[in-house]
């Protein structure tokens, strides 16, 4: 584990492999909600065959132990934490990739500041849509926030399992905290209080404008069986990002880089060497 101190803060990274292939770049990896730098352990040994890979844990996530108090959890925060980390690794330009929150992140480093990507890859994107990208006639779903306050209220009340069974369970279907290997758990764990600030991050929704506005040669990535609004921001941002490109993981639902790691390597880096 290496550390870069970036905009006042220690960002905890993993840095394995080397550039080869026509990769050229780096892939940089943002993690989601309640993840840190040890999701992608799953990806690591497969990406690294073939380009650098350097995956962070942003501000407040483990290898840290928050408590949840204090005022600089935010989307904002985090994409200039992003952008500073990506200067501060002094490599010129990057991939990026992002999941779930991450993949907003990503979204977000794309529209601000392209001159420091080559590509970027957004893997189930998480936020909202505002009416300029909302399908006529879609049907209402759970927004993120209310599904991060829903579970961040049991996390408060010291129900630690319960928000978390209730946060996942949301996004990948009732029972599947119950059905988690207990490796998986403890890293939920480990980011539990990440909620607290989560309900309160500032996320403004993905706008039309936006997302046509983004230059960085996209891919976007998907799980066959993922539900909820997931699948539909994914389709509108896919709509309206240029040139972007699709490909849906068979059999997968939100977490489908851990569920098929061959394939989903296997379409990344097919996109990175393209």
């Amino acid at each position: 584990m290496q550390q870069h101190r970036v905009n006042g803060y220690d960002m905890s990274y993993l840095d394995v492999g080397v550039s080869r292939h026509g990769m050229g770049a780096p892939l940089v990896c943002v993690h989601g909600s309640l993840c840190d730098f040890r999701v992608w352990s799953c990806v690591l040994g497969p990406l690294s065959r073939q380009c650098r890979v350097i995956a962070p844990s942003l501000r407040h996530f483990f290898p840290e132990h928050w408590d949840g108090v204090g005022t600089d959890y935010t989307i904002a925060q985090h994409v200039a934490d992003m952008i500073g980390f990506i200067e501060a690794l002094g490599v010129g330009r990057v991939h990026l990739m992002g999941h779930s929150r991450g993949g907003h992140i990503a979204f977000r480093v794309a529209h601000l500041r392209p001159d420091l990507l080559h590509r970027i890859v957004l893997a189930e994107p998480g936020g909202d849509l505002d009416a300029s990208l909302a399908p006529p006639g879609a049907p209402a779903t759970t927004t993120m926030r209310s599904m991060a306050a829903a579970a961040a209220e049991k996390i408060a009340a010291g129900d630690i399992d319960g928000g978390l069974a209730r946060f996942i369970d949301a996004i990948d279907g009732d029972g599947t905290w119950r059905v988690l290997p207990p490796y998986e758990k403890q890293e939920l764990r480990d980011n539990a209080f990440t909620l607290l600030g989560q309900v309160n991050e500032q996320r403004q929704p993905y706008a039309r404008s936006d997302a046509e506005a983004i230059r960085v040669p996209t891919l976007l990535v998907g799980g066959e069986r993922t539900r909820g609004s997931l699948p539909v921001v994914l389709r509108a941002l896919a709509a309206h990002i240029p040139g972007a490109r699709v490909e849906i993981i068979p059999k997968a639902t939100h977490f489908m880089f851990g569920q098929d790691p061959t394939r989903f390597c296997a379409v990344v880096l097919a996109f990175l060497a393209a």
